[in-house]
């Protein structure tokens, strides 16, 4: 026997690096020390200028969102969504990216899925001056389904010690701004696609009152990075604390940066929900706050903002053509999440 009766493929592995590496060097920037292929990614931090500099880190994947993207064949979308997942998750802390690695694990490689993968991964990277500095992948028949595959990332990046945003000014006053999401971004597709195609028996071609998409076309919609609109307001101190809304939706998330002395009171009638979460909650019968423990919702950022610097803000996010609510509030209260309807 060798590898190959085993069902695993080394020159297939060959031809699908083909693609990749020239999706890789694309991003490569002057911090990039080395080339393509090698055990490590070398980067250096001289060129930063910085004077504290502290490395974040995070690690994410996109979960099963990737079924209804294997289904559609829109393979160039998860790459996008897992980059600029792990972007939003360190730029809460006030970081700038510096590199992304990436895992990709299927049951048997397919070249052109690879490639289409790294592309993806590769244009959220220049998109937010981020370097895709290595990566793995795995061929394991056996393990994965035909066609089905897993991806995850790493990212790391950087900020200066007196620019770390950690929740300690916020105070009862402070003022919540929201950024729209582009939908769900990466997160409660275990839930959408019970109600949706299980409960619901839509599929991905379906087209339903009120949505402009197929149901697959407004489920696969990439994750946003909020990366170039807020970077320059991290610089200059203007918020207090920014929460990414992701899995565990507003009441899992929102704690996490809180004194233990206030609350935040949401209102939820300051924006309008889109319509593919309206479909998903009449399609399971979901409860509403299960729906904002879940998902969304059609807020994928929250800005905390002292009252003085709102109008700051507000100027700046209109320049980058950044669209926002004023969506809360922050009061006196025990590190909860209060809604207002």
């Amino acid at each position: 026997m060798n590898y190959a009766d085993a069902g695993v493929s080394l020159s297939r592995a060959d031809q699908a690096m083909v693609g990749v590496k020239k999706s890789v060097r694309s991003t490569f920037n002057k911090g990039v020390l080395g080339d393509v292929g090698n055990f490590g990614g070398l980067f250096t931090l001289n060129h930063l200028g910085l004077k504290d500099p502290v490395l974040v880190s995070s690690v994410d994947g996109v979960g099963t969102k990737l079924k209804v993207d294997i289904e559609m064949g829109t393979h160039t979308l998860p790459g996008q969504d897992i980059v600029n997942h792990c972007c939003n998750d360190i730029l809460v802390q006030g970081a700038r990216p510096l590199f992304f690695l990436d895992y990709v694990a299927m049951g048997h490689l397919e070249p052109g899925v690879m490639d289409s993968i790294v592309v993806g991964m590769a244009k959220a990277c220049r998109e937010n001056d981020l370097v895709l500095i290595g990566g793995e992948t795995a061929e394991m028949p056996g393990f994965y389904g035909n066609g089905d595959y897993d991806i995850s990332g790493t990212i790391v990046g950087v900020v200066e010690r007196e620019n770390i945003i950690d929740g300690k000014k916020i105070k009862s006053g402070t003022k919540i701004l929201g950024l729209p999401s582009t939908g769900l971004h990466t997160n409660g597709y275990s839930l959408a696609r019970k109600a949706l195609f299980d409960i619901a028996h839509l599929n991905t071609k379906s087209k339903v009152e009120g949505l402009d998409k197929t149901v697959g076309e407004a489920l696969t919609v990439p994750h946003r990075s909020y990366y170039k609109s807020l970077i320059e307001l991290i610089d200059k101190k203007k918020l207090q604390g920014l929460v990414h809304i992701t899995g565990s939706g507003f009441q899992g998330n929102i704690p996490r940066i809180l004194p233990d002395d206030v609350d935040v009171i949401i209102d939820r009638n300051s924006w309008q929900v889109p319509a593919i979460f309206k479909l998903i909650q009449q399609a399971g019968t979901v409860e509403k706050d299960e729906m904002y423990s879940t998902f969304n919702m059609g807020i994928g950022m929250l800005l905390f903002v002292d009252p003085a610097d709102v109008a700051e803000v507000e100027a700046h996010l209109k320049a980058k053509n950044e669209p926002y609510y004023m969506v809360g509030e922050v009061a006196k209260g025990t590190k909860k999440v209060r809604f207002k309807d």
